[in-house]
């Protein structure tokens, strides 16, 4: 038996209880798992409520972990008992030990201990896939980066400006302007306090941006379009607030002949080759101090139930991390 958060029907943070489950041991092409710390992902809160359904119930939820292999199934040559791994979006890594495939699993080199992998895997794959997939950000490009302090923002943000971006960043609060000032963004707006257009329009002497990194949602889809040069790109990765249930394409051509995305990390992870490249590329950037991952705060992972309520509440600024 090992503990693990679990939820037994969708809904609010209330829904998550630690309790006992059964770990059992890897079958083929499997490996057994300790954790030492596990990521904290708005998709997390999409899964409990049941915007995203996680299918038969019980189950512990959490996409994104790093740990130590304590044994491994028949079949496996790639990972042996002693590495360090870490791996995202697979379903269950809010617990103390769980046996899981080698799909999406990837070994930690040692300039990267497991708190910073455990916070970066999801959210620094997904800034990788933004920058070099979705739109490949050029340098001299000018972009427009939402909720540039939470933990995807921060990462997206120092890479962009690495590459030869400046970066615009759109946050809440001057706590979290400072956090983005000092995390890659030439430029900081208040969106509580400052019109996002008018001040993207400003910035960028009437021209607009080339594209808007855009995770929330129908808040915020008006400011990011109207903030784009002709031709520019809207990529929609998430809905923090509320997701874009329908949307008149006649808005593009309206704006400038604009494009839209709404892309997912499983479409960029999609076989071992392509987990490896955007991975590697993640550990370079971060071994070589290029990007610099911010964990702002910690819980027990008995206490994930807070955790959610603090990153619904938008308190969070970067990374959360829960520890076994």
């Amino acid at each position: 038996m090992t503990k693990a958060i679990c939820i037994h029907k969708a809904g609010g943070p209330d829904v998550l209880v630690w309790e006992d489950v059964e770990v059992g041991t890897p079958g083929s092409d499997q490996v057994l798992i300790s954790h030492n710390a596990v990521g904290l992902n708005y998709i997390d809160v999409y899964q409990r409520s049941g915007a995203y359904p996680v299918g038969e119930m019980p189950r512990p939820l959490g996409m994104e972990g790093a740990g130590v292999i304590e044994s491994v199934g028949s079949g496996i040559t790639e990972f042996a008992v002693g590495d360090r791994v870490a791996y995202a979006m697979e379903l269950g890594s809010y617990s103390e030990k769980r046996v899981m495939g080698t799909d999406k699993l990837v070994k930690l080199p040692d300039a990267v201990d497991d708190q910073t992998a455990a916070a970066m895997m999801l959210q620094g794959m997904t800034a990788r896939y933004l920058l070099k997939c979705s739109y490949p950000v050029q340098p001299g490009d000018t972009i427009l980066v939402m909720a540039a302090a939470g933990g995807v923002g921060l990462i997206l943000s120092q890479w962009a400006n690495h590459l030869g971006a400046t970066v615009i960043g759109c946050v809440s609060t001057e706590e979290k302007a400072e956090l983005a000032k000092a995390n890659g963004c030439a430029h900081v707006i208040n969106y509580k306090s400052e019109d996002i257009v008018s001040r993207v329009k400003e910035i960028t002497n009437g021209t607009g941006v080339a594209v808007s990194y855009d995770s929330i949602g129908l808040d915020t889809l008006d400011a990011s379009l109207g903030s784009l040069r002709p031709n520019g790109f809207l990529i929609s990765f998430g809905a923090a607030s509320q997701p874009i249930s329908s949307f008149d394409i006649k808005h593009l051509a309206a704006g400038g002949s604009l494009y839209i995305q709404r892309p997912t990390l499983a479409t960029y992870t999609r076989s071992r080759e392509l987990l490896n490249e955007m991975a590697n590329d993640l550990f370079d950037v971060v071994a070589k101090g290029h990007v610099k991952i911010c964990i702002g705060q910690t819980y027990p992972l008995s206490d994930t139930a807070q955790a959610h309520r603090d990153l619904e509440a938008r308190k969070t600024t970067g990374s959360t991390v829960l520890i076994p």
